[in-house]
């Protein structure tokens, strides 16, 4: 088998596209979540405890000099991400949650009931009646 044919094999298999269409939506789904979290969230908790933006919190271990950028240690974007994930993880969570409930109210719900096997005199019935269709 060549190369290009088990590439195009593994390529349009089922799971390799979800894969692909899940990370697509989780990168976007991360950037609304970071909005939602930088734009929405962190400016009343920086204002509660007095104005404080936390992207911009930071310690200089080395200040600018002449050409020379300072070196930051930049703890309030550390701080940011964490509370960005968080935030993801919980909607994850909340989200594997709702569908394993779906699932179990599903596995719940019993099964329609099969129909049952014709007997034998409805078997003979139905030999019959397609004898007389036939004639």
């Amino acid at each position: 088998m060549s190369l290009l044919k088990e590439f195009k094999e593994f390529a349009v298999k089922g799971n390799v596209i979800d894969m692909a269409v899940g990370i697509i939506i989780g990168a976007a789904f991360g950037k609304v979540v970071s909005s939602v979290v930088s734009d929405v969230i962190m400016p009343p908790i920086g204002l509660i405890i007095g104005g404080v933006d936390f992207s911009k919190l930071a310690i200089t271990l080395q200040a600018a000099g002449a050409g020379k950028e300072a070196v930051l240690l930049s703890y309030g974007k550390f701080i940011q991400t964490t509370i960005d994930f968080t935030i993801i993880a919980f909607a994850i969570f909340m989200m594997i949650k709702g569908i394993n409930a779906l699932k179990r109210q599903e596995a719940a719900q019993p099964a329609p009931p099969a129909e049952p096997a014709p007997t034998k005199e409805e078997l003979l019935l139905i030999e019959i009646r397609d004898l007389l269709k036939q004639k």
